[in-house]
C-alpha cells in the first residue's frame, strides 16, 4: 500500500497531531497489519462502516477506489453495497452505488 499523506497534505498545519495519527497510525500501522486482515477485507469493512455511518462523500469514494485497488471486483462491490443496504439504509446504498459506478466505470 502506498504511503498515505492526506492528513499532512490537508490538515498538517492546522491539526498536525490529527494529521500524524491519520497518516502514520491509521493508514500506516493499522492498514499495514495484513497478516491479521488482508487489505481487500479491510477495504470491504471500511466501505461498509462508512456507509452505515452516513459518510457518503469523497471519503467513501476514496475508499471504494482503494477497495478496487485492493482487488474488490465490480461484482463484489455491488454485492457488498446490496448487502449493506438492508442494514445501513436504502438511501445510503443508493448514494454509495452512484460513487461506485464512477469508480468502476472503465
Amino acid at each position: 500500500m502506498d504511503k498515505v499523506t492526506a492528513g499532512r497534505d490537508v490538515l498538517g498545519e492546522f491539526a498536525p497531531t490529527f494529521a500524524r495519527l491519520n497518516d502514520d497510525v491509521l493508514f500506516g500501522e493499522v492498514w499495514s497489519r495484513e497478516e491479521e486482515l488482508p487489505l481487500r477485507d479491510r477495504s470491504i469493512v471500511t466501505v461498509t462502516a462508512l456507509i452505515a455511518s452516513g459518510v457518503l462523500d469523497s471519503s467513501l469514494k476514496g475508499h471504494i477506489e482503494r477497495a478496487r485497488a485492493n482487488g474488490v471486483t465490480r461484482q463484489e462491490m455491488a454485492e457488498v453495497l446490496t448487502h449493506a443496504a438492508f442494514y445501513a439504509g436504502w438511501p445510503k446504498a443508493w448514494a454509495a452505488f452512484r460513487l461506485a459506478q464512477e469508480v468502476y466505470a472503465d
